[in-house]
């Protein structure tokens, strides 16, 4: 439970994907002694550095792999007793041709199906705070998506270059926007952010996404990691605001480039029930 500070009760914020690129830039502004903070990492070894440098508790939590979403959710609940903002900021680009354990195209398991996952286990908690926000980390590679609720795995479409990924970023909007529908009434907000073309080492786990991630030519249009954090970081900061839900900001603007499945009701509610079932949560 969140103990009080002379100004009032501490805000509880979980935060994954903390340990490196944005997700640990983040971690480093929000920590202070007004905020328990909770950093989610897939690398014990990188997270370490960033828990001890922000006095935040740790877990460890392998996406590709749900039953270790399902111990993760046990673990913070355990640690906490609300939940004020949660950062699902954890993801990346992958080699669409691999399966995760559970059987799933990785970039779809890691970047929705486990955060969908979390983020349901976590309800109550984020329910227990007098209000809360939902933060998802999308992208501009939303526009590149296309959700097909009969072949969420990419088993008998063409995987081009960006599609699975950009389909998995489309998600997260659909998945934001689920939230705003469904979960008001406990003061749960949700809120999706696009924070920019960041130099970190997204796409390290896609060879042609880390190829052209690495080109010298894409220091002409990446922005600084620090300045890739801000939105993420404005928006935490703001915390539970009616007025964010639902909403996909490009960085900082909300209302950003939206593929035009993002406000379709039947992929809304289709993706919701479809996630439901393949996480066992119906």
């Amino acid at each position: 439970m969140a103990s009080d500070t002379p100004s009032g009760p501490k805000r509880t914020i979980v935060l994954t994907g903390a340990s490196d690129g944005i997700g640990a830039i983040a971690a480093r502004s929000l920590a202070g002694p007004e905020t328990d903070l909770v950093l989610v990492g897939r690398s014990p070894k990188k997270l370490a550095p960033i828990a001890a440098e922000t006095g935040a508790t740790q877990f460890t939590a392998d996406y590709s792999d749900l039953s270790q979403v399902r111990d993760l959710a046990a673990e913070i609940n355990a640690a906490v007793g609300t939940i004020d903002v949660l950062m699902n900021n954890a993801g990346g680009t992958f080699d669409s041709s691999q399966r995760t354990a559970d059987g799933h195209e990785l970039n779809f398991q890691i970047n929705h199906l486990a955060p969908f996952l979390l983020t349901h286990l976590l309800r109550d908690r984020l329910a227990a705070a007098p209000q809360s926000l939902v933060l998802n980390t999308s992208s501009v590679g939303n526009l590149f998506g296309q959700v097909d609720l009969d072949d969420l795995d990419f088993e008998r479409r063409r995987t081009l270059a960006m599609r699975p990924y950009g389909t998995a970023k489309l998600m997260n909007i659909l998945f934001t926007r689920g939230i705003a529908q469904r979960w008001t009434g406990d003061k749960i907000y949700s809120a999706a952010v696009h924070p920019g073309p960041a130099a970190t080492s997204f796409g390290r786990d896609s060879r042609f996404v880390g190829l052209a991630y690495r080109s010298p030519l894409t220091r002409l249009v990446t922005i600084t990691p620090e300045q890739g954090a801000a939105p993420l970081i404005a928006l935490a900061e703001r915390g539970a605001d009616p007025s964010v839900n639902g909403v996909y900001f490009n960085r900082h603007k909300p209302n950003g480039r939206e593929n035009r499945q993002a406000h379709d009701q039947k992929l809304i509610d289709g993706l919701w029930q479809r996630s439901a079932e393949l996480t066992g949560l119906t």
